[in-house]
């Protein structure tokens, strides 16, 4: 791939940057990455003791409402329209399976949904359709987040006004590697995206991924550019590579676990008020990294059996594990304080 790009049919104004510099420069953010694993470890957690109950962990369900078809060529996805992956495009789910997702979500502790449509960006007749989900999830008593692509003049605004929460839109990868994996948007484009939805009052969600073939140093890169955001996200979703046959991304060596869990530790000690998200490829971290990442201040989850179109841990084995290492979620804790 290259890192040339495309022409976009989006009309994009210019974004006030949400960039700051030196807050935590590349090499600060390495450093801790560089740390012995122990004393990583230990100063994230120390923080994460500072702003959260180490206990809690938060429940999100990440539901495709538009799958496949898609005219990007991340590396990654498998919904990308020009690779064989078995995924068939399918359009905008009915609002009533919408719901009734929702309110399953909810019965098993979430306590965000969040709606994940496979565009480059939405036209105004496909908002239309996601304002009138956002409107009607929240009015279950969930917290709305939504990843629709890019966004342009007003869309934000109209989404801010329908109730969203949340806007998930992640940059990634570092800037230096991201044409590795991307050619038909530019970096540019992901912070024009994140500007709108800052100033249109959403709160950001906004991560990237691990185990693409980046170096330490590029996944250092990452977390500094999320760090360096003004303000950093409220979420922070990191997902670890699920290799899908078809993508060109498939085949790539795999990530060391252990550099995973020192990816969650560096994003907690960076972002010490955000939620720091496990999110794709828990399937294949099986139970003890998983508790590693809690222990390096994760403390939140996409739960549920299907995160888009790649498997997640089933709910049941989800419960298991939060039962066995003490851990109790938002949700829990929301209705315990209430009958106080």
């Amino acid at each position: 791939m290259t890192s040339n790009t495309t022409s976009h049919t989006l009309a994009f104004q210019a974004v006030t940057p949400t960039i700051v510099a030196s807050t935590w420069p590349v090499e600060d953010v390495l450093a801790l990455f560089n740390l012995p694993f122990n004393d990583l470890l230990f100063r994230a957690q120390q923080i994460h003791r500072e702003h959260f109950d180490p206990t809690e962990v938060e429940l999100a369900t990440l539901l495709s409402i538009k799958t496949g078809g898609c005219p990007e060529d991340c590396g990654y996805c498998p919904q990308a329209a020009r690779y064989d992956t078995g995924v068939t495009a399918q359009k905008i789910l009915p609002l009533a399976t919408v719901l009734e997702a929702a309110r399953q979500a909810k019965a098993h502790g979430a306590t965000r949904f969040c709606m994940g449509a496979a565009w480059r960006e939405p036209k105004d007749r496909d908002l239309e359709q996601v304002e009138e989900m956002v409107r009607e999830v929240k009015a279950l008593g969930l917290e709305t987040c939504a990843t629709l692509g890019m966004l342009g003049v007003g869309q934000a605004e109209k989404l801010k006004d329908a109730g969203l929460d949340y806007y998930n839109h992640n940059l990634d990868t570092a800037p230096e590697f991201y044409g590795n994996v991307i050619s038909t948007r530019d970096y540019q484009h992901r912070l024009d995206t994140l500007g709108r939805v800052r100033g249109a009052g959403i709160k950001v969600c906004c991560g990237g991924i691990v185990g693409m073939g980046e170096s330490r140093l590029q996944r250092a890169g990452l977390v500094a550019q999320l760090a360096n955001l003004t303000p950093y996200p409220e979420s922070v979703p990191v997902n670890h590579l699920v290799q899908v046959e078809g993508t060109p991304l498939h085949g790539t060596e795999a990530l060391d676990p252990l550099e995973f869990v020192r990816t969650i530790a560096v994003a907690r000690i960076t972002m010490p008020t955000a939620r720091v998200r496990l999110s794709a490829g828990r399937r294949q971290m099986g139970e003890a990294v998983q508790a590693l990442c809690f222990l390096a201040g994760a403390n939140s989850i996409f739960y549920g059996d299907k995160l888009l179109t790649t498997g997640n841990p089933e709910v049941e084995e989800d419960q298991a594990l939060l039962a066995k290492l003490g851990m109790r979620t938002r949700a829990t804790k929301i209705e315990a304080e209430g009958c106080h």
